[in-house]
């Protein structure tokens, strides 16, 4: 495709290009366990010192801040989960995890699911695919080595796909991914045409706490948005899931909700969907296992 006169573009190549990934049959199921009017997902991208790394750079200043994270900012989360008795799912690129091991296993004793994502928080979209492949199974195996639990999950590094990300996680067999926007609710994902047995667990940009939160000076970002108002937007687009009997999946980074002034919002959201009626809360794999099973089978 010519980005300069896009309009010339051949059907057969548009077409192909659409067709690369696309969204399969639904996955929402008819029901949830124990009769839960809807599911909730929570997910924490840990990427600690590689938001920083995984660009290139190395500031000192900024690596102590992914360092909050860790150090910080996920102790504060795991509280606020045991509290609540709620399991999550914490999306950990490999060298994360590789800096401090042992940061893993307050994670992991809790019972909260450990997910690929990335070797080095490095942009998928710009890897070849013999590249992203091999650091693909590079990053399961070290958090699989360093937690003793192999990751089924995959999330892409700031949601960047390359053409082949999706036949390499099911290929690689993965249970499901977590990077894409095609709908609300679960789906299986399909490249080219052809189903993988794949479960997307979808994101959405308006369920992420950075795009809020995120101070960054390149490219510059400023937080706009009071937590209060950020509260607002998650309790409301949980509402509409509870009221539509489906899933809420969420996106926080340690680094971003860890403070003392933002860590509330986690605990009320959890605190709302409770006070709703019986929600059923469970890490992206088990959600990906239930939908799956539960899926129609005339499909």
């Amino acid at each position: 495709m010519n980005p300069d006169r896009v309009w010339e573009t051949p059907e057969e190549e548009w077409r192909a290009l659409v067709n690369r990934v696309r969204a399969g049959q639904p996955l929402k199921p008819a029901v949830w366990p124990g009769g839960a009017h809807c599911a909730v997902a929570l997910s924490f991208d840990a990427d600690h010192e590689t938001f920083e790394l995984g660009q290139g750079r190395a500031a000192i200043g900024r690596l102590a801040w992914g360092e909050f994270g860790r150090r910080t900012g996920v102790p504060r989360v795991l509280d606020v989960l045991h509290r609540h008795d709620v399991r999550a799912t914490f999306f950990t690129p490999a060298v994360a995890a590789l800096i401090d091991p042992a940061a893993m296993r307050p994670i992991t004793d809790a019972g909260h699911e450990i997910g690929v994502h990335g070797w080095l928080h490095e942009n998928t979209s710009r890897l070849d695919r013999t590249t992203e492949r091999e650091l693909m199974l590079r990053a399961r195996d070290a958090l699989e080595q360093v937690t003793g639990q192999r990751p089924v999950g995959h999330r892409a590094a700031q949601w960047d796909l390359s053409p082949h990300t999706i036949e390499l996680v099911a290929e690689l067999g993965f249970a499901y991914d977590s990077s894409l926007m095609a709908d609300d609710e679960c789906y299986e994902l399909v490249t080219n045409g052809t189903p993988t047995g794949v479960v997307e667990v979808p994101v959405e940009w308006v369920r992420d706490d950075a795009v809020y939160l995120l101070f960054n000076r390149d490219p510059a970002t400023r937080p706009w948005t009071p937590p209060e108002a950020v509260f607002d937007i998650f309790r409301r687009e949980l509402d509409a899931a509870f009221d539509d009997g489906g899933l809420f999946q969420l996106v926080m980074h340690p680094f971003v909700i860890g403070y003392r002034s933002r860590i509330w919002i986690l605990d009320q959201l959890i605190a709302h969907a409770k006070a709703r009626g019986t929600v059923w809360f469970a890490t992206h794999a088990e959600i990906a296992d239930w939908v799956w099973q539960h899926r129609s089978q005339t499909d």
